[in-house]
């Protein structure tokens, strides 16, 4: 199996959340949470004086450019290449070309082992979240994603919920 790298998308200016959405939504319609893993515009916190008064706000990092986490292949390149607003890959030709570690290191994206201390079907307690106090049974667990899935009730029903590996505790 090939593994995920960074790749770096160019996009219309002031599409990079438009364009973010489209491919999460498409990751969901044609299930390839197994292929594409994260989609990410970078945003750094700047701090503007503005008529004397400090306010801090998010700005992007790469104006144009979003990133992906993916695994390259014939159908993550053509999802990704023929979604509204994107107008390639960044390498040369029609190659995309992944990042680097380097490369990655300044935008806080490293790899890191992550040992967790449960597994699937253990029971756990959200901390944190809109599911906060919420208590579900691990279905799935994403190591890339740093998340995994419990069954909640909701409405009467057995809903699958994702919440990243910060927010919940073993019970």
């Amino acid at each position: 199996m090939a593994e995920a790298k960074w790749y770096v998308v160019h996009t219309y200016s002031g599409y990079e959340n438009k364009v973010k959405a489209n491919i999460d939504k498409t990751i969901e319609n044609r299930h390839l949470e197994d292929e594409i893993l994260e989609v990410r515009v970078p945003m750094q916190e700047v701090v503007e004086l503005k008529n004397g008064v400090q306010k801090a706000s998010q700005k992007k990092m790469f104006p144009g450019y979003v990133l992906i986490h993916m695994i390259m292949n014939d159908d993550t390149w053509y999802v990704v290449r023929n979604t509204r607003g994107v107008t390639g890959f960044v390498g040369p030709g029609s190659k995309p070309v992944p990042l680097t570690d380097e490369e990655m290191a300044p935008l806080g994206i490293q790899k890191e082992d992550i040992v967790v201390d449960f597994e699937e079907g253990d029971t756990v307690t959200v901390t944190g979240g809109a599911w906060e106090g919420t208590v579900g049974m691990i279905q799935t667990i994403n190591m890339a994603k740093q998340s995994l899935t419990i069954n909640v009730d909701l409405f009467g029903r057995e809903t699958p919920v994702e919440i990243s590996f910060a927010e919940v505790k073993k019970m």
